[in-house]
């Protein structure tokens, strides 16, 4: 079992790497390293450095093209966890709510643009607040987290082993988990297609669509 000071150094280092890469985070080669050994779950933390291996050997224009087509352009893999339990719907939009309260509460503020639910925003949170309150989101997503991992193993790319390093510290499926994971797997999230404007909770959720989103920009993303 991990100490939850390990737990928010995997959180914390998995939040920056699920990020879009960029000359910055291949430059830091040394410094990713360095955290990926001071995590002290021998298992979890050959994961990292296996994805690690891969990224840090990769050209950056290699590696950008990957996260596009990995996270970007196949709503399966997409990191915006409250997508797979709600899809687009009204349900989605309270979902974001409430994960914006949430942050607000503990002093986190999101970007402009950012919304509360992308895996790397849900990392950055639990690895602050740790145990209890910042972890609950991860909890209360599993089911996105665990479908978002099926669907990255079946792609077979290297970032299936950061989901598997996330995983392998959250508590164990119960036998319920297990069904509704199956069950959305099998159905896909809900269809209804609706806006935020209901939300009332300030311009950033307003002008945001509920499908997933580019996590680059237009110019990048068409490379």
């Amino acid at each position: 079992m991990t100490t939850p000071t390990d737990r928010s150094r995997i959180f914390d280092l998995v939040s920056l790497l699920l990020t879009y890469p960029d000359d910055e985070l291949l430059g830091a080669g040394a410094e990713l390293r360095g955290a990926a050994e001071r995590i002290e779950a021998r298992e979890v933390r050959g994961w990292i450095n296996g994805f690690l291996d891969w990224l840090l050997a990769s050209a950056l224009i290699d590696a950008q093209r990957h996260f596009v087509q990995t996270f970007d352009l196949r709503r399966r893999s997409g990191l915006y966890l409250t997508y797979y339990l709600h899809g687009d719907t009204r349900k989605r939009g309270m979902a974001l709510l409430v994960l914006k309260q949430r942050y607000r509460a503990h002093g986190l503020r999101l970007a402009d643009g950012e919304l509360p639910d992308l895996l790397p925003v849900v990392l950055e949170f639990a690895a602050t607040v740790g145990p209890g309150e910042g972890e609950a989101p991860l909890r209360q997503h599993r089911q996105g987290i665990e479908l978002l991992r099926a669907a990255l193993t079946e792609s077979g790319t290297p970032y299936r082993l950061l989901l598997d390093a996330v995983c392998a510290v959250l508590p164990e499926l119960t036998d319920a988990d297990r069904a509704a994971i199956t069950a959305l797997a099998a159905d896909g999230p809900p269809v209804e297609t609706v806006g935020l404007d209901s939300i009332g909770d300030g311009p950033d959720l307003h002008a945001a669509a509920l499908a997933p989103y580019p996590a680059c920009s237009p110019s990048e993303a068409s490379r």
